[in-house]
Formats: structure tokens, sequence, C-alpha cells
């Protein structure tokens, strides 16, 4: 059964307001076993917009759809255009001070493991080791047809070659890679085809209105249930496949940690959440824990 999109929620609870003290994640953090679940907003400080916090793409843009993009030739027409032009600056991107911390407290043995939303690789760069890529990465190509795998930057050369003067101005990029363009700056924009057997080509993430692999589900299953702790960093938990993990741990009686500024649809799941910027707020349990913070650029480079 696929994931139905979801694109918006409202809050119906009247839940206390966030704290903004980081030593409940400290106090998790020593007590050691934390799995790490993060979202959008923990790449927000390296320049990648989030979906739904304060001025997030959602508020202008709709994501594409894995039924419009199977579809519709002329959807994945502008789906790559635009895509093609997001990915000369979203794969500039940085990880920030946020991602360099999970990275510290997972080389200090605090963690069990790290699930990411993300599709930017930011973790990965940053250090950390066996991050499990809930939505897969934009590093990486699938071919619909025969499953063969690519990297994305040979598929980056050959859009080049094929459309040598495509140069539009972005109005922006979004959390997915995907920039903001009009359909007469994608003109005719031309798509390449799988270089194994001809099919269709896509980005090796899951889409909205796309189901996780069954197999990567029931491997964060496992480490939910491993854990001591979940911290939830930088995510709205708007779509369920984020949210059932909470609810997981939850239900299984293992706390729940959320470090967010806005309020998330799992806060009724959490012992806390801390309505703070991440990067300041991981910056300050790593000092109040005596973990050393790798230096690093923050921000695209």
């Amino acid at each position: 059964m696929r994931m139905r999109p979801t694109l918006s929620w409202t809050p119906t609870e009247g839940l206390a307001p966030g704290t903004t003290d980081p030593e409940p994640v400290a106090d998790a953090l020593r007590a050691g076993g934390v799995l790490v679940l993060s979202g959008a907003g923990l790449s927000t400080e390296s320049g990648i917009p989030d979906y739904r916090g304060e001025g997030g793409s959602l508020s202008r843009h709709t994501p594409m759809t894995y039924q419009d993009f199977t579809a519709s030739a002329q959807a994945r027409r502008r789906y790559w255009a635009r895509s093609h032009l997001g990915w000369r600056t979203f794969g500039r991107a940085r990880p920030n001070a946020g991602h360099r911390a999970v990275t510290a407290f997972g080389r200090e043995g605090m963690l069990s493991g790290v699930i990411t939303q993300n599709v930017d690789g930011l973790h990965q760069a940053a250090g950390s080791e066996g991050v499990v890529e809930l939505h897969g990465s934009l590093d990486r190509v699938v071919c619909l047809v025969c499953g063969d795998l690519s990297l994305r930057r040979e598929l980056a050369r050959r859009l080049e070659e094929a459309n040598p003067d495509f140069r539009p101005v972005a109005a922006a990029i979004n959390p997915d890679g995907d920039a903001d363009l009009t359909d007469a700056q994608v003109g005719d924009f031309r798509v390449v085809p799988c270089t194994v057997c001809g099919g269709v080509l896509k980005p090796d993430v899951v889409f909205f209105g796309e189901s996780v692999p069954p197999a990567r589900v029931e491997q964060c299953r496992a480490l939910v249930r491993e854990a001591t702790s979940l911290l939830v960093l930088g995510s709205s938990l708007t779509v369920m496949s984020g949210l059932r993990f909470v609810r997981q741990a939850a239900q299984a009686g293992t706390p729940v940690l959320i470090v967010n500024r806005d309020v998330t649809r799992g806060d009724r799941h959490a012992v806390t959440r801390v309505a703070l910027p991440l990067g300041a707020a991981l910056a300050t349990v790593a000092g109040r824990l005596d973990v050393p913070v790798e230096d690093g650029v923050s921000g695209p480079a």
C-alpha cells in the first residue's frame, strides 16, 4: 500500500510549550543507547530549507509525487530540469554544527544508531557511520525498469552534455533538491535514459505518495526496539514514515525527546520537547557533556 501524501498538519491539542533547557537531552546521552531520528530542520543551517518551518518550501512549492512522476513524461521533464539545477547548489551544502554534534555523540559511544529522513547525505559527510537513510539519497539514481543503481554525479554529467545551454536562475532550492522554475525556464530540457536498458531514471529517494521499502522500515523498527531512548532532531513528524517510530517507542515505554523549534505531530508522545535552534541546542549539550565537536564550515561552500 502506498503512503498517501501528507503535506500539512494542524495541531489540535493544547500541549504545554517546549522547554528551552536542553538538559534532558544531555541526560539521555549520558545514559547512552540513544537512537537519533533526524529531519529537514537539521539541515536548514546548511542552507537547505525545510518543508514546514517558517519560510518552509511547502508555502510556495508542492513536491513531486511518485504518481505524477511515473505517469507523465512532461512531469519527469519538469522534475529533472529543476532537480538538475538544484543539484548544483544542493550538492555543495556542508554539514553544520548539528550534524557534527551528532557525529561527536556517536564517536563517544552515546548513540545506538542514526535514522535520517533527509536525502542530503550531510550526516555521512560529517563523519557519522551506519546512517539509515529512510527516504534514500539524492547521491544515487535508480532505473524504474531494470533497477540499475548509478551515481548522481554521472547523471549530472550526462544532463550537462544533453543540455549545454541550460542556465536558468532558480527562485529557490527545496529540501528534496528541487529548484523552483517556471515552465518557460524548463523549456525543452532533455531527459536522458538508463544506460543499461533505456528505461526511466528516478532519484533513489522516496517521493511523496511512495512507500518506504519494507526491509528498511523493519531495520528502523529493530533500531527502535534496541534503543534506550529516541531523540528526534528537526522533524515535524507530519508524515507517517517518521511518526510511526515515535509511536512505536512511546508504546514500548522508550522515552522520546524532541528538539524542534516548532510543535510537531509527535509532541504528545514525547517526555520533553526542546524548542531551540538545533545547532545551538546540540552545541550546548556537547559542551555540558565535555564532548569535543570538530569545527567545520556551516552552510554551503
